[in-house]
């Protein structure tokens, strides 16, 4: 079920930071604490493969998240101390050395639980014996959530394991959910920054469709 319009779950979880501090992070109390949006974004395990090129690569546009009033947080199922492991990892080595956003550390899967983004492929209950067995690897999809400054999920979109996400999609989606708080204006299809908005009504329709054939 999406949480598309919903609150984020109001759930703590243990995080890591670059400087190997273990603590606890609500995603909702972070968003309205600190009145920013959030992009959460959930990869498989550390210590893979696609998954270091999204982190560094967030890394990368971290500014301009930071630009936008908004936090990024990476998250995955794997513990504290493997993200400080692999925080403490060369790139050159397939390391994620650089990245200072926070990482969730969600081993006992609640909220990964909570969102329904984990690989339960083929799961299935044996009745003599009471056990849930999966094909899966119990482990999160490439999930992305947006949360706006009252904690509300105005994004959520989930790739398979395979696929790496464009950053720039989510900076776009920022920035559109922005001018929409802001002007009240609605963004049509591949709208971006200084381009034309509309009125969210048949003229504004009728207007925009004349003057961007």
């Amino acid at each position: 079920m999406t949480l598309v319009g919903k609150q984020f779950p109001n759930l703590d979880v243990n995080a890591m930071n670059d400087m190997g501090d273990t603590f606890k992070l609500n995603i909702l109390e972070e968003a309205k604490s600190k009145g920013k949006k959030i992009l959460l974004f959930w990869y498989p395990k550390d210590f893979t493969f696609v998954c270091p090129t999204e982190l560094h690569a967030f890394q990368a546009a971290l500014g301009e998240f930071e630009k936008r009033n908004t936090l990024v947080v990476g998250a995955s199922c794997d513990s504290a101390e493997v993200h400080f492991a692999w925080l403490n990892t060369a790139k050159d080595n397939g390391g994620i050395e650089g990245v200072t956003y926070p990482l969730l550390a969600d081993t006992n899967r609640n909220l990964a639980s909570r969102l329904g983004i984990l690989d339960l492929t083929n799961e299935r209950y044996d009745e003599e014996t009471g056990d849930i067995t999966v094909d899966g690897d119990n482990v999160t999809y490439r999930a992305t959530y947006l949360i706006d400054e009252e904690g509300i999920v105005f994004h959520e979109g989930v790739n398979h394991m395979p696929l790496g996400r464009n950053v720039s999609e989510f900076l776009r989606l920022v920035d559109a959910y922005t001018h929409v708080q802001e002007k009240g204006e609605v963004c049509p299809a591949n709208w971006e920054e200084g381009k034309d908005a509309m009125n969210a009504n048949r003229d504004g329709v009728a207007e925009y469709l004349k003057t961007n054939a």
